[in-house]
This record gives structure tokens, sequence and C-alpha cells, in this order.
């Protein structure tokens, strides 16, 4: 199966993939983006973010995938739960 993410989704797990959480912890919302954040600003913005993730997957690819997997599920897993319940869709249905 193949996961699509949105650009903050991907921007936030390369910010969190740099910060100084450990790999494997279940950070909090307010970790997670207090973390996000001094990452972006020590790196000068996201591209800086997305080219220490470039360098550690060139340097370290044993320890930089499974870094990124966490990363991306904790930021999949905090932000999906703040997120509004969507109303149901509407659809149309054809009749013959």
């Amino acid at each position: 199966m193949i996961a699509t993410a949105t650009i903050l989704t991907v921007a936030r797990a390369e910010a969190l993939f740099t910060s100084r959480l450990d790999t494997g912890s279940r950070p909090s919302y307010d970790i997670v983006e207090d973390a996000i954040r001094v990452a972006v600003r020590a790196h000068h913005g996201v591209r800086g973010c997305a080219v220490d993730v470039a360098g550690e997957y060139g340097d370290h690819p044993e320890t930089a995938a499974p870094r990124m997997r966490w990363a991306r599920h904790v930021v999949e897993e905090v932000y999906e739960a703040r997120r509004p319940p969507q109303p149901p869709s509407l659809r149309v249905v054809a009749r013959r």
C-alpha cells in the first residue's frame, strides 16, 4: 500500500526527525509542537531540516529510515487526534 501525505505532514516529520526527541518516544502534542518549532528555527527553516534529513540518509541510512518512520507516525498521530471531525460527504447517486 502506498501512503500519501500532505506537504505540511512531510515538513513536520522532517522537522521532528531533526529534533532532539528520542526515536520511539510517544510525545504529546505540545512536546511535538515545541520540538518542531525549535528544529525549524535551528535549521533556518523547513528546507534546512530537509537538507539534514537527506544528509542522515546518506551518512546513516540504517538509522535514518526507522527515525523517519517514527517521525511520520508521531506527526500523523498527534495531528490527526486534533483534527475536527469531518461532516459526512454528500454522495450523488446516479439513477437509472
